[in-house]
């Protein structure tokens, strides 16, 4: 049942919000805002489609976390914090609808107005609001923790906060954000951003704050206990402001839940086997269907749950530092992927049962056209032919092998690259011009059992070429700080994408970015194109352009033969114990950190 509602769901939503694109926001305030068209909920509704608004409270799940952490701050670079805390404890102006592409509905804010052009908003905060403490949230904190993120806190505040010319206070609980960029995301951007307490950090440390100095949040847990490393016990907060506004009704439903840390997955699995664990994740198929054979789940203790989505695939694989030589060659880059025996390793790990992605935003309406660009996509990239990634033009798709683990068609591909870049093979060894042995290092977090597997399948192939390479794990801590400087050859990379992408893919491979320590530029892209093609979606002002420059972004990104694609994940898969129940009408967007286990519930009856 849960499937028919939620694919009659998939195509009504990506039917009707393509016709309603292009419409404008008047400006007036509203109880909501899309960043196309009209949102889908009217003024009166009472709860979000995808939720049982009647959901019980009650009962206390635990959820499992490799690695650990240093941090309960996740709002600044330093440290490794938990990456569930900002949903359980912070709150933002607007909360997002996930049965939409990209609408915001009221939050800690009644209404949101804005003009025509999206110049400034307005947001209204609604009375009662208040932070855990029992001290009021005010248009004071608004604009505290606008200027507090934007200037000490993690870079991904940075870019919208370069983009605002003021915040001010318009009435007793009213502020309005005016712009200095032509951006009309940034007005959905600004009702995103988490809201923190002025009296806590107002002349104090925040970018630096030791692990027990806990942000304050206004949202229904607070963390009511931890040690650090292991585990970080949340509590629903009993005198929570917004239990009965319309945007939380039949959420955050459980009145406790625990994160454990484990060293790694297997220890992690091991752990839920025996009941430690409430709910696991599982995003390799073949274990869906082979390991989960233990005995909770013939008792029936343990339910095995399916979750279809309709997101685009974004990119999972290992990514190449271009700032590095030998990754900053585009024919290294494409010998490396055509090295890559996707078949064999796909068959070996998964059974052959996930299918590779193909793009950043494949497995959507968003994904490039296989084959040579054409109308409109063609016409944005054509001003930039003479630096675009070879085959962006005329068509580029992922080599694929015979699935045999010699691979020799990829093997002898990669070489012609390797010999066309100036490299050659010198008594085993692949070297350069100069003589020096080509040789780098993938780095991997410990907990990553799956990407470890992975490459380790990888470098046997590598030594065919005769690349000396290695596998470098390091614990979660060396991992965030590592990568967040750019100190890697090779790593592992995960990037998810939404139906709505906008300013943050300029954080994602932006040019800016590819410097700024803590982006999430981890390939170091510079490319004028990438650039062009992000602002070309920013200001679509209707579904042709916006999808046209999304799919020309898709080809830029995708033909620079950046990353080294893994496969896509076109479901969720949970197993929970029994008790943990789910609403059967499923949002666009399928399983997320705001869906569990925010909507979910505890029910013993059966």
């Amino acid at each position: 049942m849960a499937l028919d509602i939620f694919m009659g769901l998939r195509g009504f939503v990506a039917t009707s919000s393509l016709i309603l694109w292009g419409i404008d926001v008047h400006a007036e305030p509203a109880h909501a805002i899309a960043m196309y068209g009209v949102p889908a909920l009217s003024a009166d509704f009472t709860s979000l489609p995808y939720v049982n608004a009647d959901a019980p409270k009650g009962g206390a799940i635990t959820l499992g976390n490799t690695g650990g952490f240093d941090s309960l701050n996740p709002f600044v670079r330093k440290g490794t914090s938990p990456w569930q805390l900002p949903f359980f404890t912070h709150e933002t102006l607007m909360g997002r609808s996930w049965d939409e592409p990209f609408t915001l509905y009221g939050l800690l804010a009644e209404s949101v107005e804005t003009d025509e052009e999206r110049t400034w908003v307005e947001f209204k905060l609604r009375e009662g609001t208040t932070f855990s403490d029992g001290s009021p949230l005010t248009v004071d904190d608004v604009i505290f923790s606008f200027e507090l993120l934007g200037t000490e806190g993690h870079p991904r505040y940075i870019s919208l906060y370069q983009q605002i010319e003021s915040v001010e206070q318009t009435g007793p609980r009213s502020v309005r954000i005016t712009f200095n960029a032509a951006n009309r995301e940034l007005a959905l951007l600004a009702g995103m951003r988490p809201i923190l307490s002025k009296a806590q950090w107002e002349g104090r440390d925040f970018a630096d704050a030791p692990v027990q100095d806990i942000p304050v949040g206004s949202g229904p847990y607070t963390i009511t206990g931890y040690e650090t490393g292991r585990y970080v016990e949340l509590t629903r907060n009993p005198d929570y402001w917004g239990a009965d506004i319309p945007y939380r009704k039949g959420t955050n439903n459980f009145d406790s839940v625990k994160l454990d840390f484990y060293g790694d997955s297997k220890v992690l699995f091991e752990g839920f086997k025996v009941g430690e664990i409430s709910a696991v994740r599982e995003f390799n198929a073949e274990s869906w269907q082979t390991q989960y054979d233990f005995p909770a789940i013939t008792r029936g203790d343990i339910i095995k749950s399916e979750i279809p989505h309709s997101k685009p695939s974004g990119m999972t694989g290992f990514v190449m530092n271009t700032r590095r030589a030998p990754f900053d060659d585009w024919r290294v880059r494409d010998a490396l992927i055509k090295a890559f025996n996707f078949e064999y390793i796909n068959d070996t790990l998964t059974g052959n049962a996930q299918p590779r992605i193909t793009s950043y935003f494949s497995n959507s309406v968003l994904g490039l056209i296989e084959g040579p660009a054409q109308g409109r996509v063609a016409e944005l990239l054509l001003p930039y032919q003479d630096t675009l990634p070879n085959g962006t033009l005329e068509g580029y798709a992922l080599p694929v092998s015979d699935g045999s683990a010699r691979n020799r068609a990829g093997i002898r591909g990669a070489m012609e690259q390797f010999e066309s870049a100036g490299y050659m093979v010198k008594d085993g060894a692949l070297v350069r011009g100069d003589g020096t042995a080509v040789s780098f290092t993938i780095l991997i977090a410990k907990g990553s059992t799956e990407d470890i597997a992975i490459a380790e399948l990888y470098l046997r192939a590598l030594e065919r070429l005769g690349i000396a390479a290695d596998i470098e794990t390091v614990d979660d801590a060396q991992y965030f700080s590592r990568t967040g400087d750019f100190d890697f050859d090779i790593t592992t990379f995960r990037r998810a994408l939404s139906l709505s992408p906008g300013n943050e893919q300029k954080f994602y491979w932006g040019s800016d970015a590819a410097d700024q320590l803590g982006s999430r530029n981890m390939m170091g892209a510079r490319n004028h194109a990438i650039d062009a093609m992000i602002d070309e979606m920013l200001g679509a002002r209707d579904s042709a352009d916006f999808v046209a420059a999304t799919r020309a972004l898709d080809r830029v990104l995708t033909a620079g033969r950046y990353v080294i694609p893994f496969w896509s994940y076109t479901e969720g898969r949970i197993a929970h114990m029994r008790e943990m129940k789910y609403p059967q009408t499923l949002p666009i967007y399928g399983d997320g950190a705001e869906w569990m286990p925010s909507v979910w519930w505890w029910d013993e009856s059966n």
